[in-house]
């Protein structure tokens, strides 16, 4: 299990229960006025974090990873 909590980071949703997403995974971020993030699954999901928290969850995963540049597609 650790090593699968390893390569996801934890979000908070609103009924204050942890979860971890792939960040690779994550489509979109929208603040309306809560933090739903659209993943490439089509699933959506609303957070209690803010959108620097979780970017900034993002960057320390990358550069854990050994990504500290942005991807150009």
């Amino acid at each position: 299990m650790q090593e699968k909590i390893e390569s996801m980071i934890e979000v908070t949703k609103l009924d204050g229960s942890k979860y971890w997403v792939n960040p690779h995974m994550i489509e979109s971020m929208e603040s309306t006025p809560d933090l739903t993030l659209s993943m490439l699954s089509g699933k959506k999901l609303v957070l209690k974090d803010s959108p620097s928290e979780v970017i900034d969850r993002i960057i320390q995963y990358r550069k854990k990873i050994g990504i500290n540049t942005q991807e150009v597609l």
